[in-house]
């Protein structure tokens, strides 16, 4: 069986600025990948290289055995860390979901788009948010709605860049539910980008820690040590509570 991610010698530049350098790894399906790292290391260029909206400079990657630009667009869910829409449309909540089924806005809801689309907010927590405006969410209302648009059309990859931006302590805890029972059922292979070393220790059951290059893959308490996060994020700075287990370490951002 194909892996759900491989990467060989994955580098990527932007504007000639070497954003990533040679990663290597390969996820089976079915996993729980926790992508960490300190800020402009290279973690959401990473997730747009596999959704195929950014073309390696060099190296290769296969989503599936295949080129993310050879899947089709219902084999991903993707939760962007910085939202585009246009809060001042006047569309609903149910009407953004129902976007993660059709890949464009639906002016006409359909009975059994309507049906799915209410299911996935059911699922995150956010039924009561079907008909209210978009202009009128909250930051953590749209997450969730962006999480339910992700998961309506039962994606075989789901990739979420800091899917808890903008949430409360309870909201973040029915995010992270929602992707265990989701990882737990066997229904999709998960790629969450997190600043949370202690939340890509409990949830994930794989973590890349990288820093434009791979610092360090694998399971998290095999992953997440002293030595690799000094390497990855290095000396002084801010503290970070580590997991149980773990001393805290100073690491700058």
């Amino acid at each position: 069986m194909n892996p759900a991610i491989e990467c060989r010698d994955l580098t990527v530049r932007l504007n000639d600025r070497l954003v990533l350098d040679k990663i290597t790894f390969s996820v089976p399906s079915g996993v729980f990948l926790a992508i960490v790292g300190p800020n402009g290391s290279g973690k959401s260029t990473l997730i747009k290289t596999l959704l195929g909206l950014w073309k390696p400079a060099s190296g290769s990657v296969r989503v599936f055995g295949k080129s993310p630009l050879d899947l089709p667009a219902d084999a991903f869910g993707y939760v962007p860390q910085l939202k585009t829409l246009d809060r001042s449309f006047p569309g609903s909540g149910v009407e953004l979901v129902a976007t993660g089924l059709r890949s464009r806005w639906p002016w006409r809801v359909t009975r059994h788009q309507q049906a799915a689309a209410q299911q996935a907010l059911e699922m995150v927590g956010a039924e009561q948010l079907a008909t209210q405006p978009v202009s009128t969410l909250s930051g953590g209302e749209l997450q969730r709605i962006y999480l339910a648009r992700a998961v309506a059309r039962d994606p075989r990859l789901i990739l979420l860049d800091e899917p808890a931006t903008g949430m409360d302590f309870l909201g973040e805890e029915y995010v992270y539910r929602v992707l265990d029972e989701r990882h737990h059922a066997g229904k999709t292979t998960t790629v969450m980008v997190t600043h949370d070393l202690a939340v890509a220790f409990h949830h994930a059951t794989h973590v890349l820690l990288m820093n434009r290059s791979v610092v360090g893959f694998g399971l998290p308490g095999e992953t997440l040590t002293e030595e690799n996060l000094r390497r990855a994020y290095g000396h002084g700075g801010h503290k970070y509570t580590l997991p149980l287990g773990f001393d805290d370490v100073a690491i700058g951002s």
